[in-house]
């Protein structure tokens, strides 16, 4: 009786792992995943402390280091060393307070894609829309990011981290 349990269970979980990696697998490698908040601040105080990436450990919990690296291309590289693990990214495209583009410049990981960092002007404060063009490539990943995390999840934790540090709550445009 006990030994058909054990395999009943077994079983239950077994087919619970072949239907996250089949759910996996039917859902796209790429997606893309927006979210945006206004902060109290001009757009070139919000650009100077997302592209500061030496000061992101002491505002960004999740970063504990980065490394700033040299590119044979001559693009701004840096790593980030954290609780996501180490992540390479490069600087693909810089328009002073308006816009910054970075891609996970390492190959090796699960997952890829760039942020497009929108900064828009609203009055005397600023839209920060950030886009994900993201991509992952296992599907037990896939799942666990469309299904558990969510694919705005790190967008939003990096839009609070940002709040704080700019030292104010965060706020949805359009909320006053």
């Amino acid at each position: 009786m006990k030994a058909s349990i054990v395999w009943m269970i077994v079983g239950v979980l077994a087919a619970i792992v072949i239907l996250v990696v089949a759910i996996g697998f039917a859902l796209p490698v790429r997606h893309k995943a927006v979210g945006e908040a206004r902060f109290n601040q001009p757009p070139a105080k919000v650009f100077a402390a997302i592209t500061d990436v030496k000061s992101f450990p002491s505002w960004r919990p999740s970063v504990k280091t980065v490394e700033v690296v040299a590119d044979p291309e001559g693009k701004q590289q840096f790593r980030e060393i954290g609780s996501d693990g180490t992540i390479l990214f490069q600087v693909e495209r810089v328009v002073r307070d308006k816009q910054l583009v970075t891609r996970i410049a390492d190959r090796s990981l699960p997952f890829g894609g760039s942020w497009t960092y929108d900064l828009i002007s609203d009055g005397d404060a600023t839209i920060l829309r950030i886009t994900e063009d993201g991509e992952v490539y296992n599907p037990v990943f896939r799942f666990v990011s469309r299904f558990v995390m969510g694919h705005t999840s790190t967008i939003d934790r990096y839009l609070a981290d940002l709040a704080g540090h700019l030292g104010e709550p965060r706020t949805v445009p359009g909320d006053q």
